[in-house]
Formats: C-alpha cells, structure tokens, sequence
C-alpha cells in the first residue's frame, strides 16, 4: 500500500518518534496493544474534559491524554510495519478509536461549556467524514492517503481549544445574533472551516480519480 502524507510537520514528529521511542519497544508489544494504550489515554482525556466544567485546570489532563493518544497513534503503525504484524482488523481498531477519541472529546468540551454547542454540532460529522474519506482511498486505489490537517494538525488543534479553556473567564464571549461566542468557539470556526475544506478536496479527488478509472475500465 502507498502511504502519502503531505504534511511535513507529520513527517517530521512521526521521524522523531520512530526514532527516539519506536525502536525501543519491546519485542512482545503488538501493534493493537498500542493502540488500545492510546485509546485509553485519549479516554482518560475526555473524563478530564468532562470534569473541567468543575474546574478549568482538569483540561492540562486533555492535553495530556491528546498527546498520549497521538504517540500511540504514530507508533502502532509503525511497529505493524517494521514487525510485519499489519493486518485488516489492526487497521479498523486503530481508526475507530480514532474516530470516537474526536467525536467524544468534541462532546466531552460541549456539555462543559468549553466550546458551544452551536459551535461543536458542526464539528461532530468532519473528523469522521476525513476517516471515512481515507479509508475509501485504501479500499479503492490501495493509498493510504493522510489529509493535510493530519493527526498531529488536528491534536495540536484541540490542545488550543483546551489552552483557551483554561485562560479564558468562563462565559466569556462575543455576543452575534443571538448566539456567543468565545475565544475557544473562534479556534473550532477556523480549524473547522479547514478541515471541511480539505474533507471536500479529498472527496471531489477521489471522486475524479475513481471516474477516469471506470473510463479506462470500460475501454478495455
């Protein structure tokens, strides 16, 4: 399978980790337990999310629990690969712990009044619609094709959210038809807006690819 990650930051952190931390997993350490480790960080992660609605500072445990999740995330695959332990069922493991860590992390900042939910609602279905767009990559050409807000682009993202938590006063905001807005709910607009730019890029992509390979298919 090709692997094609257009960010270079992703490149960058994922050569860091490989290095400093991947050749040094122990042998008896499969891919999957990798992951479940990192689900269970990103898990530990969104109890705190849930609890800073108590106090702010439980968010420095989101920011925790994202980091421990994005190490997993990069290094379960890489020891698939360098220990030929890849298989289908990793895969689906892995990306639909990935899916659920977002998804309820978004819920998770929501129900605290981290971000609103008018604000969250338009975050819930992008992050999954980019899984599910990838994933389409792999059953269709057999590329495994990162967006360009990758991973490590969309962790550091919800880190910012959890920053702006802390250091914004609670119900704090800019009031606009109705509706407020915080300095937390303007990050989640901007990054939103760029990831669904790139989930539609990726969609119109292989939507084109896959027509021009339905043309060469019934030229033959």
């Amino acid at each position: 399978m090709k692997k094609i990650i257009p960010s270079r930051l992703e490149t960058r952190v994922q050569k860091f980790l490989y290095r400093t931390i991947g050749e040094r997993i122990p042998a008896r350490v499969t891919p999957n337990q990798i992951t479940l480790a990192g689900a269970l960080g990103g898990l530990a992660g969104i109890v705190c999310a849930a609890l800073s609605g108590l106090n702010r500072w439980f968010l420095i445990g989101t920011i925790c629990g994202l980091a421990c999740h994005l190490v997993c995330d990069d290094l379960d695959g890489y020891v698939a690969r360098t220990r030929n332990m890849s298989s289908k069922a990793g895969g689906y493991f892995d990306l639909l712990t990935d899916i659920l860590h977002i998804t309820y992390l978004i819920i998770a900042l929501a129900f605290t009044g981290v971000i609103h939910f008018h604000v969250a609602i338009l975050m819930v279905p992008v992050y999954a619609l980019l899984m599910f767009t990838a994933m389409n990559y792999i059953l269709h050409l057999d590329e495994f094709l990162f967006p360009r807000l990758g991973p490590i682009e969309t962790h550091l993202f919800f880190a910012l959210i959890c920053i702006m938590g802390i250091v914004c006063r609670r119900g704090a905001g800019i009031e606009f038809y109705g509706f407020t807005y915080n300095l937390a709910d303007f990050v989640v607009l901007a990054g939103g807006a760029l990831m669904y730019y790139e989930m539609i890029r990726l969609q119109v992509q292989l939507f084109r690819r896959l027509r021009n390979c339905d043309k060469k298919y019934d030229e033959k």
